[in-house]
């Protein structure tokens, strides 16, 4: 599994094509993509800024992946989490994975962002007209990553 964490923007295609090749053992490839929304409540949110810890993000990430790959039969996978500076509309995080069958594909993407929204570290803040603000953990989120908990 690839995890990268990086400033710029990535190309889904690219990604998939890089992680797949020219492999015909893949029965299913599944994506997540999250993009900045440009609303927060009744908010209008102008950008995001997104920080992280580096060195400890991408380890992190690894974990969380690790852990899925001994969850589940994975083919591969690559996780992109962006930081930053970004608009409403613009890509903040990449989960592609590959695996023979589209439950272990499907389930293992959903557990991989339901523990990054949680056990990452990674901070968002939010640029409004009414100013700036942290946004703090939602309680479903750490339900669902607690569901995973074994």
């Amino acid at each position: 599994m690839k995890v990268r964490v990086q400033q710029q923007n990535f190309n889904i295609a690219a990604e998939i094509k890089e992680l797949c090749g020219n492999r015909t053992d893949i029965g299913a490839i599944v994506t997540f993509t999250g993009l900045v929304r440009d609303f927060h409540g009744e908010n209008k949110i102008q950008k995001m800024t997104l920080e992280h810890f580096p060195g400890m993000a991408e380890k992190q990430l690894g974990n969380i992946c690790q852990a899925a790959d001994k969850r589940w039969p994975l083919q591969g996978g690559t996780v992109i989490h962006r930081y930053g500076s970004l608009l409403p509309g613009e890509q903040i995080v990449l989960v592609v994975i590959l695996s023979a069958h589209r439950e272990a594909a499907f389930e293992a993407a959903a557990f991989i962002m339901d523990r990054l929204k949680t056990d990452a570290p990674f901070w968002k803040k939010e640029q409004t007209s009414h100013g700036a603000h942290w946004v703090e953990a939602k309680d479903a989120d750490i339900k669902k990553s607690q569901n995973w908990k074994e």
